[in-house]
């Protein structure tokens, strides 16, 4: 049977002492603040990217440099067999494609799956991957059955302010500065590739009602599920803090999908997509649990 590792990136939420606690790797993510460039949960924390983010200092994000992903796919192959490397969605970040280039110098040793996933979602591809290994799974079947699911995901995420959309030039100023005007709390959505428009509602207690009828919606239509099905995973998300909002976020999902209530993952949304959306902002997301025999 061979030994596979799996690797993932921090978009994932998965930080480096949880990596060591469920045994996988994580690279972390490369951000510049001021031209100077940190990583993830290496020299950057979660408290300290979000005062930079409200001290309105230029942020922007990269993808891991080839070098640091070759130097860990080296180190692991040296202990493993073959490696699965999981990193955000292609439709988000070019790193998924990079590392698709990079893996053929591998000899069918590293394979990288490109299943759309970002932040709650990928971590679930993470921990499914994981549970595929202690089965006995070879990295190409595990990359096989995380394929076969690629579109099987579903976020919704709704705002505190338009202002990280305006400034990273995703809305104009004047439709940011209408919205902020009339209150309007936009509702976005990942349906695999990319970040979109959903909605938009007056108050956050409606853009919440909002992504609980999308949703709904989604385990109905996408994923032919009632609400109340357990073959769905659920997932909440949140930027900045974890605070009393988001504590009443995870009992208002708890209460809308009652047969999730206590196996619901509650993590902070990645730094990647925080960058561009600002703090405050509450998440759900979904994915269709794979089937292990």
């Amino acid at each position: 049977m061979s030994r596979v590792a799996i690797v993932t990136d921090s978009n994932s939420g998965i930080t480096q002492m949880e990596a060591q606690k469920i045994g996988v790797s994580v690279l972390p993510m490369p951000f510049y603040i001021n031209g100077e460039m940190y990583y993830e949960d290496i020299s950057l924390s979660q408290e300290e990217f979000y005062h930079q983010l409200e001290e309105d200092v230029e942020i922007s994000t990269s993808m891991p440099m080839i070098g640091d992903v070759s130097d860990l796919w080296d180190r692991l192959l040296e202990k493993y067999d073959e490696i699965v490397h999981i990193p955000m969605s292609s439709g988000l970040s070019s790193s998924c494609s990079t590392a698709m280039m990079l893996a053929e110098d591998y000899k069918g040793r590293v394979f990288v799956v490109d299943n759309q996933r970002i932040s709650v979602t990928q971590k679930q591809s993470v921990l499914d991957a994981k549970e595929m290994v202690e089965k006995g799974f070879s990295a190409s079947e595990i990359r096989k059955r995380l394929m076969e699911s690629k579109y099987d995901s579903s976020i919704y995420i709704t705002l505190e302010t338009l202002y990280y959309l305006k400034k990273g030039g995703r809305v104009t100023s004047a439709a940011a500065a209408l919205g902020s005007l009339l209150r309007i709390k936009p509702v976005l959505q990942i349906q695999g590739e990319k970040l979109d428009s959903y909605a938009k509602s007056r108050t956050k207690k409606g853009a919440r009602a909002t992504m609980i009828d999308a949703m709904s919606k989604d385990f109905s239509d996408r994923f032919h599920a009632g609400k109340d099905s357990e073959d769905i995973n659920i997932e909440i998300a949140y930027t900045g803090m974890y605070t009393d909002e988001v504590d009443s976020w995870k009992r208002e999902v708890e209460a809308a999908f009652p047969s999730h209530k206590g196996d619901i993952m509650t993590d902070p949304l990645s730094l990647s997509v925080s960058c561009h959306i600002g703090p405050g902002a509450l998440a759900i997301a979904c994915s269709k649990k794979i089937k292990i025999d």
